[in-house]
């Protein structure tokens, strides 16, 4: 298997030449907490099988969703029909996400949902006046050309500079957002935010208040506010929506990732009522959204998420996230005890470990990752950083395990 993939494979985010030349992992199956490979080696998903597992690999209850589904189809187009399942989850989603976000407009993936919100709100200044986007520094929205527009990391984003349409970045520093939109709001159409927690960043963490006085800045400014949950939805936080941390509605939501609890690739954008009526009028108008996808509204995919979301009310899994979370808070201070360990940030269930004294060249998150699979565990780094995001469903037992095995492989690569 390993030669037919690198035959004929080119993967993402992975230098090719890197990847034909070495050892390399196929994997076959996986349940609950674990994925098996080829030759039969089992390891423990410490990432989610990238940020997406919410109840573990081949829960039952999601399994039968989408076979229940197969037996009555399995895809029709939302251009001009509507689908039961779609129906069923836009009414789901509208009653767990934050109050005014009441229209769905449903997509592909965490870089679609955020090219959605973009354009939504590009197009809802009808006038043209309001054509900028404010976006954070190190921001990462997805891999896009509207979605890398907004992004702030030179390592994936510098190459594309010609391409894309540069966004005004801020730290995120309450002051310097409102230094700006107090100077340029009359310009600029939206701001985006991953809410409490910039994911692909490193895992970094925003300071306490800011998320509510950026909402505040906005109705303020008159700025439509929008935030990416992709990452940081369906429970990765703590909460269900990072949101809900500092009780605020964004204007535009975007969703996707732990959707579907890591089955099917469906996203979600959700919008207020009175940005949904800005795009109501006679078709001569020319108010109409003109975007949309084939696969909009999968059947099979919003199966899988309706299951998904009874399966975390059915099993109360915010609530038993909580003492996985105390659990694991207490026990990364340990990591403090490694002299390469730089600075240790955790929101709920994401963790970033990032580690000192290395250089780019270096690739020192590679060799803990490799450390780390000798040991029967999977994760994957962001540079420097070491990234844990195990799936919600993961026991204390297993949890215990991936910091016990991510310490040794750290310390094994000093």
């Amino acid at each position: 298997m390993q030669n037919t993939d690198k035959k004929y494979l080119w993967h993402p985010f992975t230098q090719m030449k890197d990847w034909v030349e070495n050892e390399q992992l196929v994997i076959e199956k996986g349940k609950g907490s674990y994925l098996f490979d080829t030759k039969g080696n089992k390891y423990l998903d410490g990432v989610s099988s990238l940020w997406v597992t919410v109840h573990g690999h081949r829960k039952k209850e999601i399994d039968a969703a989408i076979k229940k589904q197969i037996d009555k189809i399995s895809h029709s187009t939302l251009l001009g029909l509507g689908s039961v399942p779609s129906i069923e989850l836009a009414k789901e989603l509208v009653k767990i996400t934050p109050k005014r976000l009441n229209k769905v407009f449903y997509s592909d993936n965490g870089s679609t949902a955020v090219e959605v919100a973009l354009k939504i709100a590009y197009q809802y200044w009808r006038q043209g006046a309001k054509k900028k986007f404010l976006t954070l520094k190190n921001a990462y929205h997805g891999d896009t050309i509207g979605s890398v527009s907004v992004g702030g990391i030179d390592l994936f984003h510098k190459v594309y500079g010609p391409l894309i349409h540069k966004a005004i970045q801020v730290n995120p520093d309450a002051k310097e957002v409102e230094k700006v939109l107090k100077k340029q709001h009359k310009e600029i159409a939206a701001m985006i935010i991953e809410p409490m927690v910039q994911g692909a960043a490193g895992m970094l963490l925003q300071p306490k208040g800011f998320l509510k006085t950026v909402r505040k800045l906005c109705t303020k400014y008159n700025v439509l506010l929008i935030c990416d949950e992709v990452a940081t939805g369906f429970g990765r936080t703590g909460k269900m929506f990072a949101c809900e941390h500092e009780n605020i509605s964004p204007d535009i939501m975007c969703l996707a990732k732990g959707i579907t609890g890591g089955y099917l690739p469906i996203a979600a954008t959700l919008t207020s009522d009175k940005i949904y009526k800005a795009f109501l009028g006679k078709h001569e108008e020319m108010k109409t959204f003109f975007h949309g996808h084939t696969y909009t509204g999968n059947p099979l995919g919003c199966a899988a998420a309706l299951a998904n979301l009874e399966i975390f009310k059915k099993e109360k899994t915010i609530q038993k996230l909580q003492p996985k979370i105390k659990f694991l808070r207490k026990e990364l201070q340990k990591f403090y005890n490694i002299p390469i360990v730089k600075e240790i940030r955790q929101c709920g269930m994401m963790v970033g470990i990032e580690l000192q004294g290395f250089s780019y060249k270096n690739r020192i998150g590679h060799k803990v990752i490799l450390e780390a699979r000798k040991r029967g565990l999977i994760i994957r780094p962001l540079g420097n950083v070491i990234v844990l995001m195990p799936p919600l469903s993961v026991s204390m037992k297993e949890l215990d395990k991936i910091l016990k095995t991510t310490y040794k492989s750290i310390s094994a690569s000093i």
